[in-house]
């Protein structure tokens, strides 16, 4: 695998991007951008000054796809990003950059303010270094009855001091935060996120049908109106985990999110790891809300890319076995172990046409952190992240700020 590691490339093969497929395609890259992207036929290198760039021999039926965005990540590869260690956390990203993931937010649980502090200054400094794309608290201002893997202990409502230091502590790098809508105070910590740049993301809730879509109306409202330099819409934490099931006589908030995403005021995650949700439900979501509105995402934490054993989510102890991740002992699902590219292969597996999911591991999560002029589509002038597949989605290489990065063992 011959493939130069820097400069201008040339990839030719069948492009799946912005929910299309292109094939008889190239990409061409200059100085980490794209500079092309499109139909073979309409590009000559040699005009367009790539007539010595390398063009490496793709497997038969090569498939170029954005470089993978996720919005929910604890960790991988032996590394939990709410331990708050820098060689672990490094490990991690170094993990998932090689498995397709070229963008990320660092996800933390629920813990001490102390901690929270702690791994938030840790990660500011690895977003600084462009590393990640920022931080996801998930966290401390959720409710206790659907608390899932968070730490009961340190849960609490929101606290607008609190709130204030996190925020501090993040230098520009808090991306998104969980919460609960129905907890006191949150109808104030809404605009309060969205005034600091902060994507409301309303999960691990236990509140009714009216609660939930008044507060993604809010928190719409407020993005649209803010300077933020994110996104304009709120996500749903983890759609279906963390509230209450649907039910025809007593909807909770599923209902809600649901319409908030079919309307196009809302994204919501989804974690298709074939655990967290069944593969129908993934594809009934796509059919009811649309690629558009869906961010795929994985929740991995420490055991994605490993074997199954003992691992930990902050301060809670974790057994994987069969790749499920619980709490000990055999208590809540605490995280995925699956790659993002992992979670596109098995929502196709569940019927999703490929240009939807990738659409929705790519420009959605991008454009939900107001990056979508910079990242997640394979258009001329964005930074080049590409992930090759071969035909049977098996990964090839990744290619990140236009370098190649090494393959994983």
């Amino acid at each position: 695998m011959n493939l130069t590691p820097a400069g201008r490339h040339l990839l030719y093969g069948t492009l799946v991007s912005d929910g299309a497929v292109q094939h008889d395609a190239v990409l061409a890259v200059a100085g980490g951008r794209i500079a092309y992207a499109g139909p073979a036929a309409g590009f000559s290198p040699g005009t367009a000054g790539f007539g010595d760039a390398p063009a490496p021999e793709l497997p038969p039926g090569a498939l170029i796809l954005p470089g993978l965005v996720d919005l929910h990540c604890h960790g991988a590869y032996g590394g939990d990003f709410p331990g708050g260690a820098e060689a672990p956390a490094r490990r991690a990203i170094d993990f998932l950059h090689r498995s397709g993931t070229t963008t990320l937010l660092a996800s933390l649980v629920t813990a001490s303010r102390e901690s929270l502090l702690h791994g938030i200054a840790l990660l500011a400094g690895l977003s600084e270094e462009g590393l990640l794309a920022g931080i996801h608290l998930e966290g401390p201002f959720l409710a206790a009855a659907r608390c899932g893997a968070q730490d009961p202990d340190f849960l609490r409502d929101p606290d607008p001091g609190l709130l204030a230091e996190l925020v501090a502590a993040a230098r520009g790098t808090l991306a998104t935060m969980s919460f609960a809508p129905e907890l006191s105070g949150a109808d104030g910590l809404v605009p309060m996120l969205a005034g600091h740049g902060v994507v409301p993301s309303l999960g691990h809730t236990d509140c009714d049908d009216a609660t939930a879509a008044a507060s993604l109306r809010s928190a719409a409202a407020a993005l649209r109106t803010s300077s933020s330099v994110r996104g304009t819409r709120p996500t749903v934490t983890h759609l279906f985990n963390g509230m209450p099931p649907l039910h025809h006589r007593a909807p909770g908030p599923v209902s809600a999110c649901l319409r908030s995403a079919a309307s196009g005021e809302a994204v919501l995650e989804l974690i298709a790891d074939g655990t967290h949700l069944d593969p129908a439900m993934v594809a009934t979501v796509f059919q009811l809300a649309g690629a558009a509105n869906i961010a795929l995402v994985t929740d991995s934490m420490a055991a994605a890319g490993l074997p199954d054993g003992a691992y930990s989510l902050g301060r809670s102890a974790v057994t994987v076995s069969a790749g499920v991740a619980r709490l000990d002992p055999g208590g809540a699902l605490a995280g995925g172990t699956a790659t993002l590219l992992d979670v596109v292969r098995r929502t196709v597996a569940g019927g999703v046409p490929l240009p939807d999911a990738v659409r929705s591991a790519t420009a959605v999560p991008a454009a939900v952190l107001g990056l979508g002029a910079e990242l997640g589509s394979l258009r001329g002038g964005l930074r080049a992240d590409a992930v090759v597949l071969n035909s049977g989605l098996g990964l090839y290489r990744v290619m990140r700020c236009g370098e190649w990065l090494a393959p994983l063992s």
